[in-house]
């Protein structure tokens, strides 16, 4: 890995140890109703993201083809299309970022579309991920949660990135990088205050505790278990009853 890519890395699990607070997409209470299918955008070039699905309408944000920290494609939940004037095909997509819970239109051409069955889904009040496969639960797994002073951002969130952890690396073996963002640290050491669901190495923490400052933790076992079947652009909703 190479030396800005560690340091964003760093940043990045730095940032859901020190702090977290609850972001503004989603209120507490059911999760919204899993998709058993989630249509995904992969990108192949950078695109601009429009406010509404016209090339003469605001740009609200820039996505790179790939991601920062790992270099892995950039890819999205699509939750929306259309075809716009002159025949010109949008996606509307969530995006990474502040503020959570954001989404913007970018044009179709560039674009790869994908679907996942997967879907995971962050029970705050019972410290639990479910990792749901084509609408069926397939894997409940006891997890560490934020505290109360720092809690967990609710809201539909997805997967940006999956990182594999260097041996000594507080957070391994693996984290999957989220598209949540911290209330609390705007950055963090020039990272994003972005939250991940990831490893105990040399964190600990009692799984089944809301103990952390904001991120998910849970076992080796279940974050090996996650790594290997959650990819890119996977949906995940986490809610508190």
């Amino acid at each position: 890995m190479s030396g800005a890519r560690g340091r964003l890395l760093i940043a990045t699990l730095a940032a859901c140890l020190l702090g977290a607070t609850s972001g503004a997409a989603a209120a507490a209470g059911t999760p919204a109703r899993v998709r058993p299918t989630q249509q995904l955008a992969a990108l192949g070039a950078a695109h601009s993201v429009h406010l509404s699905p016209e090339s003469g309408s605001r740009k609200i944000a820039a996505l790179a083809a790939r991601r920062p920290i790992t270099g892995e494609q950039t890819t999205l939940p699509v939750i929306g299309s259309l075809t716009g004037p002159a025949g010109v095909r949008w996606l509307r997509v969530m995006l990474p970022g502040r503020p959570n819970g954001s989404s913007g239109w970018i044009t179709e051409q560039g674009t790869r579309r994908l679907s996942t069955g997967w879907h995971l889904v962050v029970d705050l009040t019972g410290r639990r991920v479910r990792a749901y496969r084509n609408g069926r639960i397939v894997k409940t797994i006891l997890a560490v949660v934020g505290k109360p002073s720092t809690p967990t951002p609710t809201g539909e969130f997805f997967v940006e990135e999956t990182l594999q952890m260097s041996a000594g690396e507080p957070g391994g073996p693996f984290a999957l990088a989220l598209s949540a963002r911290s209330n609390a640290l705007q950055e963090f050491e020039g990272g994003p205050g972005q939250i991940a669901l990831h490893g105990r190495d040399n964190l600990g923490g009692t799984l089944g505790t809301a103990a952390s400052h904001g991120c998910i933790r849970v076992n080796t076992a279940g974050i090996d278990w996650l790594a290997a079947r959650i990819g890119a652009g996977t949906p995940v909703t986490i809610y508190a009853r």
